[in-house]
């Protein structure tokens, strides 16, 4: 596919890295962009065998993304800014329910939309510069792409109120300690940090991780027995793959497995 504010990219095999491409706007999202996300994020839906693991980070070192692009949105009326969001929404979910695990290196401000695209990847690496903020009280809005879900599952409902109800911002640091992120990196370090770990989870078995990462997903709405149920479920679901006999040939002749995602 061709892009005009994304990049698309593969350091490594099985490993996609999507940079968000408008430094010139702090890598704010317009429809265009959201709409380029949405088209990626749902072809992922449609092959999860080739890629296995995916970076999401932004250009430049300023911002990962500072939300939606409110030059564009100024003077829109209530119709135009509803049908806007609905991309917005769109784009949210198409991360949240890509089967693929997707990484946020979060390399400088992730405000509003910004932080809610963070935080609908599966987990965060920050760098050290990386502040994050939910501003959207402070616009006469409130957090539409997710972050009312997701930062309560991550830091708790406590944190999160007050994070929201403020619209303070929050560094690297306390985005570790609170759980939203997962770990901190030097500036530098940040994307070869983030693309290792990628290359080490794209490396599995990837019926194995999808089937993982649903089972996290799904069962954490569930009830405990529920959950347990719908992880034999998922489990039961790896067990007659090829993958899943490659993987115990190559550990017992102490090899290296070579997954293909069947």
């Amino acid at each position: 596919m061709n892009f005009e504010t994304i990049l698309v990219e593969n350091p490594e095999q099985h490993v996609v890295l999507v940079t968000l491409n408008r430094p010139e706007a702090r890598n704010a999202f317009n429809t265009r962009m959201a709409e380029e996300l949405v088209a990626l994020f749902e072809g992922f839906r449609l092959d999860p065998v080739e890629p296995r693991c995916i970076v999401l980070t932004g250009a430049g070192d300023r911002a990962f993304c500072a939300g939606g692009d409110l030059k564009e949105r100024r003077g829109m009326s209530d119709d135009q800014w509803r049908r806007q969001h609905l991309v917005f929404e769109r784009m949210a979910r198409a991360v949240i329910f890509c089967p693929v695990p997707v990484i946020a290196a979060v390399n400088g401000a992730a405000f509003g939309g910004g932080c809610e695209l963070a935080g609908a990847c599966d987990f965060i690496y920050a760098s050290q510069t990386a502040r994050f903020a939910l501003t959207e009280v402070t616009l006469g809005i409130i957090p539409g792409a997710g972050g009312t879900q997701t930062l309560p599952r991550a830091v708790g409902t406590r944190r999160a109120k007050e994070v929201i109800f403020t619209g303070e911002p929050f560094d690297a640091q306390a985005a570790l300690e609170w759980g939203f992120a997962n770990r901190v990196c030097a500036p530098d370090t940040l994307l070869p940090e983030a693309i290792a770990t990628a290359t080490r989870i794209a490396a599995n078995a990837p019926i194995s991780i999808r089937q993982a990462k649903q089972a996290i997903a799904r069962g954490c709405e569930m009830s405990l027995a529920d959950g347990l149920a719908f992880e034999i479920e998922a489990y039961n679901r790896t067990v007659p793959s090829a993958d899943r006999q490659e993987g115990i040939e190559a550990f017992n002749e102490k090899r290296k497995p070579r997954f293909k995602g069947v």
